[in-house]
């Protein structure tokens, strides 16, 4: 990795350190913030070359998803080498990483492989693979998101897709959760609207809540029969639920869907908690909030005016919110997030999450300017490792799209 002092601004805090962990003359990405890809320690974590923040394309044979060891000056090491390996998750003991091999085409087919392999590279097996139209599915399973999600067992873990036939427009999408025992699949949930599920299983151990999965679901969306989207209604169409992982007990989140507010499309759980947290855009006045709420009994998609939705904003007390992507460490005791693009390559910003439902972040620390460009595949996403002393962001700043690395604020 590469130090980049010059990243820093005189508004940074004193003793912050900046790293370049990808050098390569080909753009280099962290993975989707909300990904389960570090270990539990926060010593090793997966990015990957040849890809963007939103994903990779799964024909280029460049691609590939790497192993970060921090504790050895951020080397870098090939976990993977398969065309089309997409969707990673490193389990919760952090020894193993579960990801897919896609090898389908829409409407046609295929095969879909979930592998694992040890962090070491050895051991490397199939855990499942569908091959043919699934029970209660229309069409062959394809497009599969780029983000998998594992529960926090390591027992379960689920990843969303298209399911239509080829054979007509706007047909459903579905989301899978797959038992990591026995390879056995269940499709949970389909319709044309879950076509950008961003599932996200509950961090929580307590059994109530284990099986949870946060889910998205856009309203109005369009694809052809190929499963293109030619019309996706991204926040302005969007509202956020939590749905058992064998598809009961779906439940409403207070947000967006009022003609003003709109949910943005980047949703996670706060740390361990069954607290969640959304970025809301807003029409009048112009701004980007940072809106935590609980769960409620389904109603139908009301958004902020679901009847008992309980909202805290977080980001009052900030004197321009603007807010876009964010993360908590593995205790929801931290956040970090990103604001822009109007500042010119936009800013990181880190907070303390109050333990008090009611109350605002009321410590934000600038940290510096990433200098992106912010275009679509540019996307800053930060995050944090799972103890909260250590920030990852993406930039183009050098021309090249690259991983980063942030610490020294403590």
């Amino acid at each position: 990795m590469r130090e980049r002092a010059d990243l820093l601004h005189t508004d940074s805090p004193k003793g912050l350190e900046v790293f370049q962990l990808t050098t390569e003359d080909l753009p280099s990405s962290h993975i989707y913030m909300e990904a389960q890809i570090f270990t539990p320690d926060s010593r090793r974590l997966v990015v990957h070359r040849s890809a963007h923040p939103h994903g990779s394309d799964p024909k280029d044979p460049e691609h590939r998803y790497l192993l970060c060891d921090l504790e050895a000056g951020g080397a870098l090491t090939p976990i993977t080498t398969e065309l089309g390996a997409t969707a990673p998750s490193i389990t919760p003991a952090g020894d193993l990483l579960y990801y897919f091999v896609n090898a389908t085409e829409p409407g046609t087919g295929g095969r879909l492989t979930l592998r694992r392999v040890r962090l070491d590279g050895t051991h490397r097996e199939d855990v499942a693979v569908i091959d043919t139209v699934l029970p209660g599915a229309p069409g062959p399973f394809s497009r599969p998101y780029p983000l998998s999600t594992i529960s926090a067992d390591g027992t379960r873990l689920a990843l969303s897709g298209f399911l239509g036939d080829g054979s007509q427009q706007n047909a459903p999408w579905g989301l899978l959760v797959f038992d990591l025992g026995t390879g056995h699949v269940e499709l949970i949930l389909q319709g044309a609207s879950w076509c950008n599920v961003h599932p996200q299983y509950s961090r929580s151990k307590d059994p109530a809540a284990i099986r949870d999965l946060l889910v998205q679901e856009n309203h109005g969306n369009e694809c052809d029969a190929s499963g293109q989207f030619t019309r996706l209604t991204g926040g302005h169409g969007a509202d956020i639920h939590v749905i058992a992982d064998d598809g009961s007990n779906l439940r409403d989140l207070p947000w967006g869907r009022d003609g003003n507010e709109f949910c943005q499309g980047h949703q996670c759980w706060i740390g361990t908690s069954e607290r969640a947290l959304t970025s809301t855009g807003k029409r009048e006045p112009r701004c980007a909030e940072l809106i935590e709420a609980r769960a409620v009994a389904h109603v139908g998609h009301e958004g902020l005016q679901t009847p008992g939705g309980v909202r805290n904003d977080l980001s009052r007390s900030h004197p321009q919110p603007d807010f876009f992507h964010f993360a908590t460490d593995a205790a929801g005791d931290r956040l970090i997030t990103d604001s822009g693009p109007q500042d010119g390559g936009g800013a990181l910003w880190l907070g303390s999450l109050p333990a008090d439902e009611t109350a605002p972040i009321d410590d934000w620390t600038y940290l510096l300017n990433p200098g992106s460009s912010w275009a679509k595949g540019t996307h800053i996403h930060p995050f944090l490792s799972p103890d909260g002393r250590t920030g990852f962001f993406n930039s183009d700043e050098s021309g090249v799209l690259q991983c980063y690395m942030v610490r020294g604020w403590q």
